[in-house]
């Protein structure tokens, strides 16, 4: 069992000592929908125990939960370049047949975020959301190592993605980061949050025991 505490405040005093700015924090809720409310959910087993069932449904929910949500954020935090294209090829399908139609644009997250937290719910969910996103195996490198590291620590994992990339001396003053986390119900969360400061290193965090040997070679157990 792992958890983290964040300290948040609203008083303009404590910017001069804050690590980060929240920009923006989205909460998408799919409960309405019986396919998205099961797909993760406390129920008893045959034998009575009481347990948490995963539906094989469970990534085409999280993916539909994740572009509702982009969806809702995008405006926010993308350039108005890449809102223009997104928008442009939206149009575009609906005078287009089934024939010809192309796929919908992705927009290109690099311009609006330097780095990515993703929830570590397993390795078919930080595939899921690297192929949704068009990231590369490096914007998702924090969570695997996360999950190497610390196992799936559910939304709490966000944050020890946090600490890596601050371990490993990655996020500079001025640099985005986008946390992306599930939840049960089913929920997708974003949180957009800028460095405001300079950060130290050094502070001992969750990484400082075991920082120096990170990254690893994570071998893909689906090609042995």
């Amino acid at each position: 069992m792992r958890g983290v505490v964040v300290l948040l405040s609203n008083k303009k005093q404590d910017r001069l000592r804050a690590k980060y700015k929240l920009h923006h924090l989205l909460r998408t809720h799919m409960g309405s929908d019986d396919q998205s409310y099961q797909s993760v959910i406390q129920n008893e087993d045959g034998a009575g125990s009481v347990g948490v069932a995963l539906s094989r449904s469970l990534l085409h929910v999280a993916a539909n939960a994740l572009k509702i949500n982009l969806i809702e954020l995008g405006p926010s935090c993308l350039p108005l370049s890449e809102q223009l294209l997104y928008g442009w090829s939206v149009l575009q399908g609906k005078f287009q047949n089934a024939a010809t139609k192309q796929e919908v644009y992705v927009p290109n997250f690099k311009k609006a975020f330097e780095h990515f937290c993703i929830h570590v719910g397993g390795k078919g969910i930080i595939d899921a959301v690297e192929e949704r996103l068009r990231l590369k195996k490096e914007d998702g490198k924090a969570s695997r190592m996360t999950l190497h590291r610390f196992g799936n620590t559910s939304s709490s994992s966000v944050w020890y993605e946090l600490s890596y990339l601050e371990a490993k001396g990655r996020i500079r003053k001025g640099d985005r980061v986008w946390q992306i986390a599930f939840c049960s119900g089913f929920k997708c969360n974003s949180a957009v949050w800028e460095c405001i400061s300079e950060l130290d290193h050094n502070i001992r965090k969750a990484w400082s025991s075991s920082i120096h040997v990170y990254p690893v070679q994570i071998p893909n157990v689906t090609d042995q």
